[in-house]
């Protein structure tokens, strides 16, 4: 397990990042979800650690990191990953992102490909527009206050306290609760709510996910990638899944008896999938005549009519 002792920190551009490191070997960055911190990796990260380096930062707006007015968008996030592991004196990683995670380990990829050598995503987003309806009320005007009286000192324990009950009680709707509550206490703290809600803006509105990797995910053909999702997920289901498998990446798993944590819910069977995965995969070489087909390659795709006269794609 990891508490708030192992927290370490380095100032990036002025702002204070906070971030856990242990074990070493083979470098894994661990990028958590929206509204979460790096604790919630605090049942993966000592076995990970006896065989990798794993670094697992607050992002900023999240946690212990700074809250300040600033870039909160993907590639916000990515550059802000380049920047600590160079402060870190780390050039290359596997990056594991878990939902908004996993949109930026995505991102960090795509803009920093020779700095990538494998990708993890669990229970990603980026692969599809559907995410829980209390995600996206976030988006919603006047959702700041609202979430400011709803969390209010009077009933905020109580209401926490609830959520969690309701997460024992082994109903698979409300399996993912414990987590929630979390997520809910933390927006007590006004910084961390504007910042959440600037997360939210950049990447979904109240009609769910706008922001996606799709378009992109033939480029994860040159770079192994591990998809884990769990079956259970209730804020972004499990069949966004699917899109990695017609993409034919590296590896896809759905687990039974997880939701959307499923490094909490399974974190013996995620540790080995990545064990596994790390084992099976060498990292990727950028080779950037490589890089450039591919990319001509994909803009170079269009609409061609078919023999019947409806139209197929095409990829140049």
């Amino acid at each position: 397990m990891i508490s708030g002792d192992d927290l370490q920190y380095v100032v990036v551009h002025g702002y204070r990042r906070a971030y856990r490191r242990a074990g070493s070997g083979p470098v894994l960055l661990l990028l958590h979800g929206l509204g979460c911190d790096s604790s919630t990796w605090d049942r993966v990260v000592a076995p990970l650690s006896e065989h990798f380096t794993v670094i697992a930062p607050d992002l900023l707006g999240h946690g212990d990191s700074d809250k300040p007015d600033a870039d909160y968008s993907l590639g916000g996030y990515a550059n802000g990953m380049r920047d600590l592991l160079a402060v870190l004196g780390i050039d290359s990683v596997t990056v594991v992102g878990h939902s908004l995670g996993g949109g930026v380990a995505m991102q960090f990829a795509y803009q920093f490909p020779d700095r990538t050598e494998r990708i993890v995503l669990v229970s990603t987003g980026g692969l599809g527009r559907e995410v829980a309806p209390l995600v996206r009320l976030l988006t919603l005007p006047g959702s700041g206050a609202a979430l400011s009286f709803a969390t209010r000192g009077p009933w905020r324990g109580a209401v926490a306290g609830g959520l969690r009950a309701l997460s024992r009680s082994g109903l698979t709707a409300t399996r993912d609760l414990g987590e929630v509550a979390r997520i809910y206490e933390s927006f007590a703290d006004p910084a961390t709510r504007r910042a959440v809600q600037r997360v939210t803006s950049h990447v979904l509105d109240w009609r769910g996910q706008f922001i996606t990797m799709t378009d992109r995910t033939y480029l994860a053909t040159i770079v192994p990638v591990l998809v884990v999702w769990g079956a259970d997920d209730q804020v972004i289901p499990a069949i966004h899944a699917q899109v990695a498998r017609d993409q034919a990446w590296s590896d896809v798993h759905v687990l039974p008896g997880a939701g959307h944590f499923p490094h909490r819910d399974r974190p013996a069977e995620v540790v080995a999938l990545v064990r596994d995965f790390m084992a099976a995969h060498e990292p990727a070489q950028f080779r950037r005549g490589t890089w450039r087909a591919m990319l001509r390659s994909g803009a170079q795709a269009e609409l061609a009519p078919a023999s019947d006269g409806s139209a197929v794609t095409v990829a140049g």
